[in-house]
């Protein structure tokens, strides 16, 4: 027989779980609105209080879950990177350098969709990098993040190869031709006609084929082949 106490218990063991789901679809429907909002009628003319309005909460609401707009517009783009480093670590430790952050890549685009329909539509987080890549502000934006996932990128690949990034140039070498290949592709993309998942892992792929045999050779000397 449930008892007041017990019932009491139960209902306060419950609440933390209902609270996060609620903040989790309260964030998740901002960041929707924002991307709506962002493709539609344009980053620039877009105000909090219209993203806030859109999903009927105030402006203070809408800044607790994020910063300001730029957060909002590139939080699945971090998704997406967060996403790549966690599989480039998950890589086996006999992929060379380059191999291993071509398949983290790869495979991520293959299955990033399934992570990204949780927060937002596919469809809606494909316009978005299509809009970021023009809109300038922006752009630089994500440019100084990715070059704070590069930093961490050559940390990864270093400890995977057992070596010093700070006295080994290799992996810091690697990491800039691998960014700078991310880098062709996605402004390729971006300006194409196909928005689409699999032409971004087409054109990719062809884009990291094209520098693949001169920097896929194993570094180490100690693994089994």
């Amino acid at each position: 027989m449930e008892t007041a106490a017990t019932a009491t218990t139960a209902a306060t063991e419950e609440r933390p779980g209902l609270r996060e789901r609620k903040k989790q679809r309260t964030h998740d429907a901002l960041l929707r609105a924002a991307l709506e909002l962002f493709t539609t009628q344009g980053y620039e003319a877009t105000t909090v209080d219209e993203i806030a309005e859109a999903v009927d909460v105030s402006q203070r609401t809408f800044f607790r879950y994020f910063a300001g707009k730029e957060e909002a517009a590139l939080a699945v783009i971090d998704l997406t990177q967060r996403h790549f480093l966690a599989g480039v670590r998950a890589r086996p430790s006999h992929e060379a350098p380059l191999e291993a952050m071509r398949n983290a890549v790869l495979e991520g685009w293959d299955a990033i969709g399934e992570a990204v329909d949780q927060v937002v539509p596919a469809e809606l987080f494909l316009r978005a990098y299509g809009m970021v890549e023009s809109t300038p502000a922006l752009l630089a934006a994500h440019l100084r993040r990715a070059d704070e996932v590069a930093r961490e990128m050559e940390r990864i690949i270093a400890e995977r190869e057992g070596l010093d990034v700070d006295t080994d140039p290799r992996p810091r070498v690697a990491v800039a031709v691998f960014g700078g290949v991310m880098r062709v592709t996605e402004r390729l993309w971006a300006l194409g006609g196909d928005l689409s998942m699999e032409a971004m892992r087409e054109l990719t792929a062809a884009h990291l084929d094209a520098v693949r045999p001169s920097l896929a050779e194993k570094w180490r000397t100690d693994r089994k082949t």
